[in-house]
């Protein structure tokens, strides 16, 4: 299957480059596309640059685009993206997958801050970052991720929702308005944010900022069985297996298990969250300081979750007795246990619920310092105090997960001076983490971090040179006293070139060091939401990354392109390997560390193809792969998805915008050990927008069709894959109103 995903995968590059040649013969003349939009302006580099002039490729989600792909998480609405994946872990939980790499390699950061929650320690925790309140979404790799720490490898995904103004808004106030409905779980939505001018003293001016957010839904639609047809033979040879010698009454108790199993919705999927905030900036030609407060609350469910009973009342204990009355009674016992697994009504009537609460104050400072050597200093602070409940089926709190930090970071940028640039500062983290309850399989633990880092970038005609250094210390305690303490450096370096007016070649060289985590460190429990009983390693070291990244990046009148090639090669790469083995009935997963290899490719385009009736057509597309493999070809490493394909056309008139869309993802046999295959899948979407006002971009009504033909699709990336597919067929309607 691996040599068809190339061939096809070579075939489409193959086609893309012909074409490229093409039309580079064609336009050798010709200038960069003006298409009169706004430039995206990247701010997660030290230094804020337009999207093109960054190295390697960044993708940077628009407003425009934030609107139409409105999702639930925002895992979920970045990964159309190329490169760009999902845990998925039910609507209410789901974060961002770069290449193949989760968790803590992937740092969310909520307006260049860390998201300060407790998501990146485990799947089924939720990011306490808000979609519906997102401006602008950067998602970052290269030379500029070392500014946020050594532990991004992955990459960086940085929502910036405003909260926090930096300018005076046009006309003394700006307002929008959004409400939206959805039919595939009769959802509704509805958000709203102000800026306003407060105040003006000569040339100070007090901007007010104030949004909020509103989110609830009911279990969702699906097209067929929650369970996948692989897992449920899998489940029916185990069960067959155990009841050989049972007489036709447990077969007449099997079909009525059969005819119970969750079938066309996803029972206990159901979600509400809402969260809202206020800041006030003061902004004047020579500084600008802001504070925000920010309230953020969600109650959602743990869909194909166990109840905590799993471990005491499992199918290995439910057959031990050969006595024929009490096999008869432990096979009630087991579709008893069956069925408690599979009741998860959006009102708790079985299944686990997270209840979510974070409280998070935020400051962020600019002032133009007009000094020889620097221009600005910038301040950043981000204090969280999150802590989620998780509700047993019974109503009672089984767990209680909590975490109190903070994250600091202050940085001097240097004036231009000959070409070069810099920014050079420090950032300090502290996180206090606790979980008490039944399920409390990290012990409480203080962690501390301290990083030092330069960057540099300097142009010489059509040259373009970048640089980075980080020494990061980080300090672990639980509370038996165990204290570790690792040391790292990291540093990267890019090259660009201008081949053309309009093509660009680049490149960037790293090696990072990355302290374990807690949970990789600690762990040593059972984890009911992700069907696992974590074993972590005190002994685990530094993780080292040495890789390398290549784009090639084309911009014509009519033609954009971007490819995208990488490598990593990981020492002591540290991912949670399945053993084979059993602890209170659940299946034992050890975090341990060994050599590995990500590489792949992004692949894409957009292509003006003219017009007609009145509209102009565009059509895009994109191609994506990664294989991730275990050093001295011992197999590969756990959920990395598949070869990816999003096909897209456009039509745009004045008033109206319709794009028609295929993803496409690969069939998915590329695993590891004790991991099932995954099916590949085609969704069909539409999405339609009507702007009465074509001048108003913030008066539209949308209309969005997703997964048109109402296919079960299953993410390899999730660890809940064959439990819990995708949504069915839903249509979703928004209408947005603001000035």
């Amino acid at each position: 299957m691996l040599k068809q995903q190339l061939r096809l995968s070579g075939a489409i590059s193959a086609i893309c480059l012909a074409g490229l040649t093409t039309v580079h013969a064609q336009a050798q003349d010709q200038s960069p596309a003006d298409t009169g939009e706004d430039t995206i302006v990247v701010t997660a580099s030290p230094i804020a640059k337009e999207q093109d002039d960054l190295l390697i490729g960044a993708s940077v989600v628009t407003r425009e685009e934030i609107q139409r792909r409105m999702s639930n998480t925002i895992g979920e609405m970045l990964k159309a993206e190329p490169g760009v994946s999902s845990s998925f872990f039910g609507p209410g939980a789901s974060r961002p997958i770069i290449r193949g790499q989760g968790g803590d390699r992937v740092q969310v950061l909520d307006n260049g801050i860390g998201s300060i929650d407790a998501s990146s320690s485990s799947v089924d925790h939720a990011v306490a970052v808000e979609p519906a309140q997102a401006e602008q979404v950067e998602i970052i790799r290269g030379t500029g991720l070392l500014r946020y720490g050594s532990s991004g490898s992955g990459g960086v995904v940085n929502v910036i929702d405003g909260r926090i103004p930096f300018a005076v808004p046009e006309n003394g106030l700006e307002a929008s308005v959004r409400v939206g409905a959805s039919s595939v779980d009769d959802g509704r939505d509805v958000a709203f944010a102000t800026d306003f001018e407060a105040a003006k003293f000569g040339d100070t001016s007090v901007v007010m900022h104030f949004d909020a957010a509103l989110r609830e839904a009911d279990d969702y639609d699906i097209p067929g069985f929650a369970e996948s047809a692989a897992f449920r033979a899998m489940e029916e040879e185990d069960h067959e297996d155990d009841h050989d010698d049972d007489h036709d009454d447990d077969h007449a108790d099997h079909d009525e298990h059969e005819e119970e199993e969750a079938f066309g919705t996803l029972e206990n999927s159901s979600f509400e969250t809402s969260a809202v905030s206020f800041g006030t900036s003061v902004i004047n030609d020579r500084f600008t300081f802001g504070i925000a407060v920010k309230q953020t609350n969600s109650d959602y469910g743990i869909p194909a979750g166990h109840d905590h009973a799993h471990g005491e009342e499992g199918h290995d204990d439910d057959h031990e007795d050969d006595d024929h009355d009490d096999d008869h009674d432990d096979h009630d016992d087991h579709d008893d246990d069956h069925d408690h697994e599979h009741e998860h009504g959006g009102e708790g009537e079985g299944g686990v619920r997270i209840n979510l609460e974070q409280l998070r104050y935020d400051l962020r400072g600019e002032y133009r310092l007009g000094t020889t050597a620097f221009e600005t200093v910038r301040v950043a602070l981000g204090i969280s105090d999150y802590e989620h409940r998780e509700i047993e089926p019974s109503g009672e709190v089984g767990t209680i997960f909590a975490n109190q930090g903070w994250e600091g970071r202050v940085e001097l940028v240097q004036r231009p001076q000959g070409g070069w640039r810099g920014a050079s500062g420090v950032q300090m983290r502290q996180r206090e983490f606790s979980a008490i309850g039944e399920e409390a399989f990290v012990p409480a633990t203080e962690t501390s971090q301290v990083g030092i880092f330069t960057f540099q970038d300097y142009e010489t005609g059509p040259w373009h040179f970048e640089g980075a250094a980080r020494y990061e210390r980080t300090e672990h305690e639980d509370d038996m006293g165990t204290n570790l303490s690792f040391d790292g450096f990291s540093v990267s370096g890019g090259t660009g070139y201008q081949l053309t007016e309009n093509v660009k070649i680049g490149g960037t060289v790293f090696r990072t060091e990355r302290a374990p985590t807690t949970e990789e460190l600690f762990s040593n429990g059972p984890h009911l939401a992700t069907e696992a009983f974590e074993v972590g390693d005190a002994s685990l070291g530094l993780e080292t990354s040495t890789g390398a990244e290549a784009v090639l990046r084309g911009r014509y009148q009519r033609l954009n392109f971007t490819l995208n090639g990488f490598y990593t090669d990981y020492q002591d790469y540290i991912y949670q390997a399945e053993t084979g083995e059993e602890e209170d009935g659940l299946p034992v997963f050890a975090y341990e560390a060994t050599d590995a290899t990500f590489s792949g490719f992004e692949a894409e385009a957009d292509m003006l193809l003219g017009s007609a009736f009145g509209a102009e057509f565009i059509a895009d597309g994109s191609v994506e792969y990664v294989l991730a493999e275990i050093g001295g070809g011992n197999g590969n490493l756990p959920r990395i998805p598949p070869l990816g394909v999003l096909a897209g056309l456009n039509a745009d008139w004045d008033r109206v915008s319709i794009r028609g869309e295929v993803d496409y993802a690969a069939e998915q046999d590329e695993i590891a050990a004790f991991e099932m295959e995954t099916d590949a899948y085609t969704l069909l979407n539409l999405y339609v927008t009507y702007r009465p006002f074509p001048q108003n971009e913030k008066l539209a009504l949308r209309v969005s069709a997703n997964n048109l033909s109402d296919e079960e699709a299953r993410q390899h990336t999730s660890f809940l894959k064959d439990q819990v597919p995708l949504p069915g067929r839903n249509l979703r309607v928004s209408f947005e109103a603001g000035f």
